[in-house]
């Protein structure tokens, strides 16, 4: 049997529609934040098979979503490319200075992360896929250059566009440790991948053609090659109209928050499937309003492959019992 999120993936209009939330794992649930007490930190999450796969399961449990994504983050490329990579308290990620000398190459450094892969799809149940992931080479380089998050991410977009090639030598580095390391997570027992490019939107059309859509085209054909019939989706968040051009790459286009779902069925469904795209803020608020919203995406999508989804990450203060009601909705729309 082939599970709906993987029929969806290769261009079915599945119905009802599959179902998952990025950041489906995570803070809003009290399973995690129990877990997370036991922990010095929030890389021991990421680093350990053990918790990472139970992180990864507890919403599976809990909401029977058609796919998990593994719990991992963005992240531990840096990390094992030799990066000073620390979580903060209510700050969130800090890196050590950013020295293109000093990084290594991968080599085995990740292998927990495969390790938990090949213990969630273990415990899955035939219906549910398993996603593996990784950040776009321009997202993991921005957080690699700036230090952590920014306000206006000054450095990166400097670098990107007063010095292209030093820049351009950073993402080369990055596509080929990005391929690497989600070929790796299939051989491991993923059966669909993301491609995380959360900041595409700071850049100008150019520079997303450039520095996001061009290292996708890479990312997507590499992997392909090694494996032709694992479906890719792409998460260009903030890239507008130009999601339309990462449907010519990917299985799938998942679109943000900002983009109208009626665009999306004319500008991307007849090519490739479409991902989302209730704003996280309305599963925070729950009730008729959240499911008015979430009926019109169902229903403006359904002619063509969609996954529901969110726009972007589910929020710390969503109450689980609103993603126990988001799914059932779901499942009721056909």
């Amino acid at each position: 049997m082939v599970k709906p999120f993987l029929k969806a993936l290769a261009g079915e209009a599945v119905r009802p529609a599959p179902f998952w939330l990025m950041r489906q794992a995570g803070r809003y649930l009290p399973e995690y934040r129990k877990l997370r007490a036991s922990t010095d930190s929030f890389l021991d999450l990421c680093f350990s098979p053990a918790l990472a796969a139970e992180i990864t399961l507890q919403p599976v449990r809990r909401f029977e979503p058609d796919a998990a994504i593994l719990f991992s983050d963005i992240l531990t490329i840096p990390h094992a490319m030799g990066q000073e990579v620390r979580f903060l308290e209510g700050k969130g990620p800090v890196l050590g200075p950013f020295d293109p000398a000093s990084l290594q190459p991968v080599g085995g450094r990740l292998d927990s992360v495969y390790e938990a892969v090949r213990l969630v799809r273990r415990s899955l149940t035939d219906e549910v896929a398993l996603i593996g992931f990784a950040g776009a080479p321009w997202t993991v380089a921005a957080y690699m250059i700036e230090g952590g998050s920014s306000r206006d991410w000054l450095k990166v977009r400097q670098m990107a566009l007063g010095e292209p090639d030093g820049f351009g030598a950073l993402i080369d580095r990055l596509i080929e440790a990005t391929i690497d390391y989600l070929a790796a997570q299939v051989e491991a027992g993923a059966e669909a991948l993301q491609l995380f490019d959360s900041w595409a939107g700071l850049l100008p059309p150019s520079g997303i053609r450039r520095w996001c859509l061009e290292p996708a085209r890479r990312i997507t054909a590499g992997l392909k090659q090694r494996h032709p019939f694992v479906p890719l989706i792409l998460f260009p968040r903030g890239a507008g109209a130009l999601a339309a051009e990462f449907a010519e790459i990917g299985d799938c286009v998942g679109i943000d928050t900002t983009a109208d779902p009626a665009w999306a069925a004319g500008a991307i469904q007849d090519k490739a499937a479409v991902q989302g795209n209730l704003d996280p803020m309305l599963l925070v608020i729950g009730g008729t309003t959240m499911e008015q919203a979430a009926r019109e995406i169902l229903f403006t999508l359904r002619q063509g492959p969609h996954i529901f989804n969110l726009g972007h990450g589910v929020l710390p203060a969503t109450p689980p019992e609103h993603v126990a009601a988001l799914r059932r909705l779901v499942r009721e729309v056909l």
